[in-house]
């Protein structure tokens, strides 16, 4: 195999919770990730020369080493000493700096599609292992479907799929720094009611309850964030008057999402919020459980 070509799709939260602030700085975390149909395009192809070529559709994405997609290339060259190089071209859809990891999802594919071009022979175990050095998003990105996150973000336990649903995607002008958002949080000090219910999101999942699974959704981010940029409240009650079972933002935000329980309503509040000019981008997508990397 000489080239291969991969869909890098992205996460929403259906739950986030933030436990504590640990001793080394990081915050130990407890969340529900679902991947969805939105994704990115990769194209990974095997180079003569040794070096890592990335070329983006977006002008402003560097192509070396500051690139996510750069790192696991170069992880995985250094790692097994691969004779030639890799030639990558990623067309982005997914939008950047958006709580869907975007980043930890194209590199996830570079890190399957050069075991699989160069025939590396690494499990999805061995290759979750090499993932979590360049993030923690990127061994669920590798996983895929419905997942109970914990630690870093690392620990992944898999929950049975979620029930079929549109997923309506919007996300604001607004740039959203990750790191200000924790840090702006002061988890050791969160009153019991501000934690969302991951427990209950859990059991609503193993029962499969859509409405259920709306009702108990929460992201205590979403303290600080929308506290910083009002727009993302504002998306969020436009979606629920449009129909959405429930509207949340995803990760650390900017992005939010609906869960709509048919495709009609779905598509009429995609029109509404377009003409109200809330969000930037807004994509109808659905919920995706096939964890296949080219599907």
């Amino acid at each position: 195999m000489e080239s291969i070509r991969l869909k890098a799709r992205a996460k929403i939260n259906i739950g986030l919770d933030v436990l504590r602030r640990r001793e080394d700085g990081y915050h130990e975390v407890r969340m529900i990730m679902q991947t969805v149909g939105l994704y990115d395009q990769l194209t990974i192809t095997k180079t003569q020369t040794s070096k890592i070529h990335v070329r983006t559709n977006l002008s402003y994405l560097p192509g070396n080493e500051n690139n996510l997609v750069y790192k696991a290339a170069k992880l995985v060259t250094d790692t097994f000493s691969l004779p030639g190089g890799v030639f990558i071209d990623l067309k982005k859809k997914i939008p950047v700096a958006a709580g869907m990891a975007g980043g930890s999802t194209d590199a996830a594919s570079v890190l399957y599609g050069l075991n699989r071009i160069y025939g590396l022979g690494l499990k999805l175990e061995e290759l979750m292992s090499l993932g979590v050095r360049l993030g923690a998003d990127v061994p669920y990105c590798l996983m895929r479907g419905t997942a109970l996150a914990e630690g870093i973000g690392e620990k992944l336990t898999p929950l049975p799929a979620m029930p079929e649903c549109p997923v309506l995607i919007a996300k604001p002008g607004v740039s959203v720094s990750t790191k200000f958002v924790y840090e702006n949080l002061h988890a050791n000090s969160l009153r019991p009611e501000q934690h969302p219910d991951i427990d209950a999101s859990i059991q609503a999942i193993q029962e499969g309850d859509l409405h259920k699974i709306a009702r108990t959704m929460g992201n205590v981010l979403e303290l600080v964030t929308i506290r910083e940029h009002p727009v993302i409240g504002q998306i969020k009650e436009a979606m629920r008057r449009s129909g959405a079972l429930n509207a949340m933002m995803s990760g650390s935000g900017p992005t939010v999402f609906g869960l709509y329980e048919d495709e009609k309503t779905a598509r009429e509040a995609c029109k509404s919020l377009r003409r109200e000019g809330l969000a930037r981008q807004v994509y109808l997508t659905y919920l995706f459980h096939n964890r296949r990397r080219n599907k």
